[in-house]
């Protein structure tokens, strides 16, 4: 019984990470403005969908401006895709959670990730920091929740 269960643990291990021990979506970080081209940013963010909906993953993007940031992360809600647990925190807000559609991610995801560092901090009505904005894909019990 021990033997099947170690069998089994290390077959997921073995599925959730490349040849080298290397999680395959560990390295789905990128900082904003970023200097991907508007077809690869769409390509890091379908797949970052799919480790979402096969790994116990979340995406998280952080925005800072000055004396305030936010924080959204992106969590799989089915075991299909097509729906997501989004959780959403501002500093001077708290939080709100919603339920949202693959395609409102994706969308959400591609438009912060294409803007450019003077877009980000005029939408904010704010200057810029010197902390740029983050997109990065971690595991689940290491995201913050409320």
């Amino acid at each position: 019984m021990a033997s099947e269960q170690l069998s089994e643990t290390q077959a997921t291990h073995q599925a959730s990470s490349t040849p080298d021990g290397h999680a395959p979506w560990a390295d789905l970080k990128v900082t904003v403005p970023t200097d991907r081209d508007h077809t690869s940013v769409v390509a890091l963010v379908e797949c970052a969908l799919v480790e979402l909906t096969h790994e116990a993953v979340g995406a998280v993007f952080i925005s800072r401006q000055v004396g305030r940031s936010t924080r959204t992360q992106y969590v799989a809600a089915d075991d299909v895709g097509e729906q997501f647990q989004k959780r959403h925190f501002d500093d001077r807000l708290g939080w709100h959670e919603a339920t949202v559609p693959r395609r409102t991610v994706r969308d959400e995801l591609i438009t912060q990730l294409t803007r450019s560092a003077s877009t980000s901090a005029e939408w904010a009505g704010e200057g810029a920091t010197s902390e740029p904005d983050t997109f990065v894909v971690k595991p689940v019990r290491d995201l913050r929740t409320p």
